[in-house]
């Protein structure tokens, strides 16, 4: 269990020294580098083997403990059990013994945790009365009842954390929660982050009956120092509900209903009338009407983020709401085919844009070439997001003249996916435009190529491209390409470089501007 040594620790110290021709402070450091490297791993301090655990899942700690007695006490601090996940199915521990959950909480967890998920099955009165009793500096809780079938009995549930900054419940269909949020709304005053997650996802396009699974009138009661919201894909949330949320909560910053299909915008009015905090608001794939919309007092408003992606508002309607807002730093509207080249020029011309840091403009199929290459000429410098997807118009000439103005770009995603049905008539060449980003986006984090192998023209000196790229943007934490043989040579590149996990498959995962948001830390869950 040796540190790796190079060839040097082979030949006697001394005549080293001599070859090498160290000076005396050259050779202070040298013996020092001899003595640390010639360490084996159980020689090390416990902090720093603490360090190097803290980044190894919890489900492998049971084989480090069985290394040694000293590995055995370090795994087993608390230190290192500061944030926990019980819910297997999110890559959590599975505990089916709620007396063995009940001992760790006193021993492993303690003073200590801050952040801790449990599925239904744990969530009954005496869990949660431990985690009261013994981890006092709980900051951040989910409770999971999606896939709950039956609640236990809270009538005997006396105490809660009441320390909480965060709060994600995961609703169920049909199991209504009235019964235990009773029991806790008197512990959620500090709350300041607040997510309630339905079941869009889940659901199936038949019409099936909707139950208010849970009170938001009742929360908002009891939630005063509300910041962040988070209301995703909840099928009975509507307008009344938003409009009960913000007469209490006038401290909200950030509003997010993705995915809520019931929310109108006619309580949108209020809202901003009412907090007069709120920057962001998140609406992607909402109902919201142009009516509602436009009687919403805009102009007055501090919003900087917002995100319309996939609503069906009139070109009247954008061009209204859009003109009266003060400025953007984050802008989403994706698959809006209302959205023109004159809203996006009178954004432009009257400054709207000038604090712009991401957009997201894919599958507009009323945009132009030529005015999203102004947009790009004029402020792509301060762009770190950029979505322009789904443009068949958009090809290699375009991207190689636009590539070279995103100097601080950090997450990109271009070309058009497999089966858009304005299919590309030419090949593009994708040496050059991965050339381009080498020598341009050094800052590059996520970047998506969508075009698929049928589209993209590579040769056998594209290696030499892919090394670019990995070397000149150090950062890189996903390159996403359509499956095929120039993804296989890409990931071949990148894992030989040992960054496994870089390069990805469209087929497996999307990439997003949504980590740009201000409040993004506080808006993640599951």
């Amino acid at each position: 269990m040796d540190f790796a040594r190079s060839t040097i620790y082979d030949v006697d110290i001394d005549s080293a020294r001599t070859k090498l021709a160290l000076s005396n402070s050259q050779q202070d450091t040298f013996d020092h580098f001899i003595v640390i490297s010639s360490l084996k791993i159980h020689q090390l301090p416990e902090k720093l083997l603490m360090k190097v655990f803290s980044y190894i899942k919890h489900q492998d700690y049971g084989k480090l403990a069985r290394v040694c007695k000293k590995w055995r006490m370090i795994v087993y601090s608390t230190q290192l059990w500061k944030n926990v996940s019980l819910r297997p199915e999110y890559g959590g521990l599975h505990v089916n013994n709620i007396e063995i959950l009940m001992q760790l909480i006193g021993i492993r967890f303690g003073n200590t945790m801050q952040t801790i998920e449990l599925p239904s099955e744990l969530i009954t009165a005496p869990v949660l009365h431990e985690l009261s009793n013994k981890c006092p500096i709980l900051k951040n809780m989910t409770l999971d009842f999606s896939n709950a079938m039956q609640l236990h009995d809270f009538n005997d549930l006396n105490s809660f954390p009441c320390n909480l900054r965060t709060m994600c419940i995961c609703l169920s269909e049909v199991i209504f929660l009235e019964g235990f949020m009773r029991r806790i709304y008197s512990c959620l005053s500090s709350l300041e982050v607040l997510h309630l997650i339905g079941t869009f996802e889940m659901s199936t396009e038949a019409e099936e009956d909707i139950y208010e699974v849970v009170n938001i009138g009742k929360i908002k009661s009891h939630t005063p120092n509300l910041k962040v919201v988070n209301l995703y894909g909840i099928s009975f949330i509507d307008d009344s509900h938003i409009e009960l949320l913000t007469s209490n909560c006038i401290h909200l910053e950030t509003l997010a209903l993705n995915f809520c299909l019931r929310v109108k915008g006619a309580s949108f009015k209020t809202l901003l009338q009412r907090c007069k905090k709120l920057k962001s608001l998140l609406l992607q794939h909402t109902g919201v009407e142009d009516e509602h919309m436009k009687n919403a007092p805009w102009e007055s408003s501090v919003v900087t983020e917002l995100d319309l992606t996939s609503t069906e508002l009139s070109k009247e309607c954008l061009e209204n709401i859009l003109l009266r807002i003060p400025s953007f730093t984050y802008l989403g509207l994706g698959y809006c085919e209302f959205f023109t080249d004159r809203i996006l020029e009178a954004l432009v011309q009257r400054g709207k844009l000038n604090q712009l840091k991401a957009i997201d403009i894919s599958y507009t199929n009323a945009l132009s070439e030529n005015t999203i290459y102004k947009l790009i000429q004029k402020h792509g410098g301060q762009l770190t997001g950029l979505m322009l997807s789904g443009k068949p118009k958009l090809t290699e000439n375009f991207w190689l003249n636009v590539i070279p103005l995103l100097k601080n770009i950090q997450i990109c995603v271009l070309g058009t996916a497999n089966g858009w049905f304005l299919k590309i008539q030419s090949r593009v060449h994708i040496d050059q435009i991965i050339e381009a980003f080498a020598q341009n986006c050094p800052k590059m984090l996520r970047c998506e190529i969508q075009w698929d192998p049928d589209t993209i023209r590579f040769s056998d000196k594209s290696s030499k491209f892919i090394d670019h790229i990995r070397l000149r943007c150090p950062y890189m934490k996903s390159f996403t390409l359509s499956d095929g043989e120039y993804y296989e040579m890409v990931k071949s590149n990148f894992e030989r470089a040992d960054r496994k996990k870089v390069v990805r498959t469209t087929t497996n995962y999307c990439t997003s501007i949504v980590s740009l948001l201000n409040d993004y830390s506080d808006l993640l869950f599951n």
